[in-house]
């Protein structure tokens, strides 16, 4: 079957009935940090379950939206690991690029995919480098992002964010958000997946973002429409303490 007809597992009656509780952003996550070498240290010790093998089935059921029938377009992945959708994307001719703290995490992204590739060290970074694929359709940067306006990558038709926002740490939501408006070009889609949960249970990452953060972050300059919210809840979720977890997919177009 084509990866892009599989559907997501939606609700059911009692999950699609239950009222997530939204908690103040005065409650959540605000003083929790993460470093750029703890990300790193992630993908050295391999406890990467954030990577997702399949691709986003959210994606993959919205992709239509998400494309709007274009062809050729730039599509931006911020802090992409070795997500697979970025070879999806260049299969179906798109120009992808992506930043990611983890060199590790591009280099198997590119042995996994089974495409070669050639590396070159950034002049506007130092100790930054960009890994582009043989093909020339695909551009990772390893670099953190704040440092990735440097390198003048350009603006993009289409943003892919999921495991981004979630994993910038609180206090530097607003200078995500500025990078990424920065990087939106006219007549932009930009899709965001976030998670809904008790965070009182669980510090994060990935943190939780309220409806109300995303609409203060970017409604100035984006409509903002949540396209649905389904049931993400695993087996591995109980060892976070909590007992729902749903992930919501918001549609970011131009105001």
């Amino acid at each position: 079957m084509d990866w892009r007809q599989r559907s997501p597992q939606t609700m059911g009656d009692t999950k699609a009935s239950l009222d997530i509780k939204e908690f103040p952003d005065s409650e959540v996550h605000q003083t929790r940090v993460l470093t750029l070498k703890e990300w790193q240290d992630k993908w050295v010790t391999g406890n990467t379950t954030f990577h997702q093998e399949k691709g986003n089935q959210l994606l993959k059921k919205h992709l239509e939206t998400f494309l709007n029938g274009q062809s050729g377009l730039r599509v931006f992945f911020p802090l992409c690991g070795k997500a697979v959708e970025m070879k999806w994307f260049a299969d179906l001719g798109h120009n992808v690029v992506g930043v990611e703290i983890s060199e590790l995490g591009i280099r198997e992204f590119f042995k996994e995919q089974n495409l070669s590739y050639s590396e070159e060290q950034l002049a506007e970074i130092p100790g930054a480098t960009v890994f582009k694929s043989s093909s020339g359709n695909i551009s990772l940067y390893c670099c953190s992002i704040f440092d990735l306006p440097r390198a003048n990558i350009g603006q993009f038709d289409r943003i892919w964010d999921r495991g981004a926002l979630v994993a910038i740490n609180p206090d530097d939501r607003k200078r995500y958000t500025d990078i990424i408006l920065s990087l939106l070009r006219k007549g932009f889609r930009y899709l965001l997946a976030v998670l809904s949960y008790d965070p009182t249970k669980h510090a994060g990452p990935p943190f939780y973002v309220t409806d109300a953060e995303i609409r203060r972050l970017f409604g100035t300059k984006c409509s903002i429409s949540c396209l649905e919210k389904v049931d993400a809840f695993e087996e591995r979720h109980k060892h976070w303490g909590i007992d729902y977890i749903f992930e919501k997919l918001y549609l970011l177009t131009e105001k």
